[in-house]
């Protein structure tokens, strides 16, 4: 994690802690870089293109300007595809050869927040080094870029960028997406919960499109109620709109839509770890999972790791993040990953977890097996998961304090099979989550309280 971007880009409160200046810079920067030597891949004569998606918060419009503005300042072309999903600016990056593509989105968090995302031209997480670069740039140190004077140069002339409207981009991702069933989905009843962000306009038309006799809540998005009790952080409106109207299932999409939780025709929350287990198994019975394996995080549930052994399919854990999951299915070529909560990444399809893409594979698998959602759910037996968040002035002291690690090491051994303690630091905020998992709740309960009040006693907060 770097001075301003996390596993998740550059995320903060809109005008506190992220502001116009940054996405300024940050266009400056990339509009500049794609031209440069330091880039890696210069083509006399190349004309940098980048395009830019946002989410539906009143801040994305202020982001997005600012954006273009230091983009076109520094002879790029900005492409504009308005209110859209993280998951269809990493499609036209790719697909239309742009240089990188960003998305203005703080995902599932309050309105208040936003994000700056960035993806590479193969429509990827962009890599490390080129985060530091820029965060170098907002700095103000430009040691190593090869230019003189104290920032970049200005474009001149003709040189100077354009933007450009690209809304027929996402107009061909909702087609891409269309183009991806194998089935009609002609009679089912879906409920969609839009979280009053990006998915509000693109998941119905899909939905109805391939058939569905389709339910929508929480498509009025206003600036300002985005993931306001809505979407797959507040599921419990999908739930009751599912079986209040005897729907056959209904999905659940974050901010960005990256996520996508599931409700099945009873209600219950299918979680990402029930989906990673159908994907895999439904694969696995086509012969289609590559390696036999998927690939989950260290925060999905026992559940789902005994429902796979039984299943015969294996299984690789990565540390927390959908960014990790990635770079584990494709250093080991894998088809399938995810995490928890909704990211679900299928490699064949996409680079990046898809909501969309998700609930439309997740529906073909109903109609595949001629089963209902819970059926096929049925296998996992979710383990009862506490979770608690710890703010600590310092991360790595108290996730690295030998009394911490031992006491966390003598409660797994004392758990066995059974269940487990994880602890981990939050790769956004100064927060040390710990997490129990027991068979029963009352374990929970006092292995998160035991280990919580040692985290704070040793951060010297207690």
């Amino acid at each position: 994690m770097g001075k301003y971007f996390g596993t998740d880009g550059f995320r903060g409160e809109a005008n506190v802690t992220l502001n116009g200046l940054h996405a300024y810079k940050v266009g400056r920067f990339l509009g500049w870089y794609y031209g440069s030597d330091l880039a890696g891949f210069p083509v006399p004569g190349h004309k940098t293109k980048v395009v830019i998606g946002k989410d539906t918060r009143r801040s994305s419009y202020m982001f997005e300007y600012a954006l273009a503005a230091g983009l076109t300042a520094s002879g790029a072309d900005a492409y504009i595809m308005h209110v859209t999903t993280t998951p269809s600016v990493s499609y036209i990056t790719r697909l239309d050869d742009f240089d990188c593509g960003v998305m203005i989105s703080a995902s599932h968090n309050s309105f208040n927040d936003n994000g700056i995302k960035l993806v590479n031209r193969w429509g990827e997480k962009m890599d490390d080094e080129t985060i530091a670069l820029i965060e170098k740039y907002i700095d103000g140190d430009l040691s190593g870029f090869g230019v003189e004077g104290d920032d970049l140069p200005l474009a001149t002339g003709r040189d100077i960028g354009q933007i450009i409207d690209h809304a027929a981009g996402r107009n061909r991702y909702v087609g891409y997406l269309i183009s991806l069933a194998t089935r009609s989905f002609k009679q089912l009843k879906v409920g969609l919960d839009c979280a009053n962000g990006s998915s509000w306009m693109i998941a119905k038309s899909v939905f109805d499109a391939l058939g569905a006799k389709t339910y929508v809540i929480n498509n009025s998005p206003d600036g300002t109620n985005i993931n306001d009790g809505a979407g797959s952080t507040h599921i419990e409106g999908l739930q009751r709109f599912v079986r209040t109207n005897q729907l056959d299932v209904g999905f659940a999409f974050d901010g960005d839509a990256d996520r996508c939780l599931a409700v099945d025709e009873n209600g219950d929350i299918i979680s990402g770890d029930h989906i990673l287990y159908i994907f895999g198994k439904a694969l696995s019975a086509k012969g289609q999972l590559t390696n036999n394996t998927i690939v989950a995080t260290v925060m999905s549930n026992l559940g789902l790791f005994h429902a796979l052994d039984d299943a015969g399919i294996g299984y690789e854990k990565t540390t927390v993040g959908d960014r990790f999951v990635y770079e584990c299915m494709l250093k080991n070529g894998h088809c399938v990953g995810g995490e928890q909560s909704g990211h679900i990444i299928l490699s064949k399809y996409a680079t990046t977890g898809d909501g969309i893409l998700t609930a439309i594979k997740l529906t073909e698998c109903m109609l595949e097996a001629k089963k209902k959602l819970s059926e096929l759910a049925a296998p996992v037996k979710i383990y009862p998961q506490l979770l608690e968040n710890v703010r600590v002035p310092d991360l790595e002291a108290v996730a690295s304090d030998p009394a911490v690690l031992a006491r966390v090491d003598e409660i797994n051994a004392e758990l066995g099979g059974n269940g487990r303690v994880l602890l981990r630091k939050s790769g956004t905020e100064p927060l040390i989550r710990v997490m129990v998992e027991a068979k029963d709740e009352a374990t929970c309960k006092r292995y998160v309280d035991e280990v919580a009040a040692l985290v704070k006693k040793t951060a010297g907060i207690a």
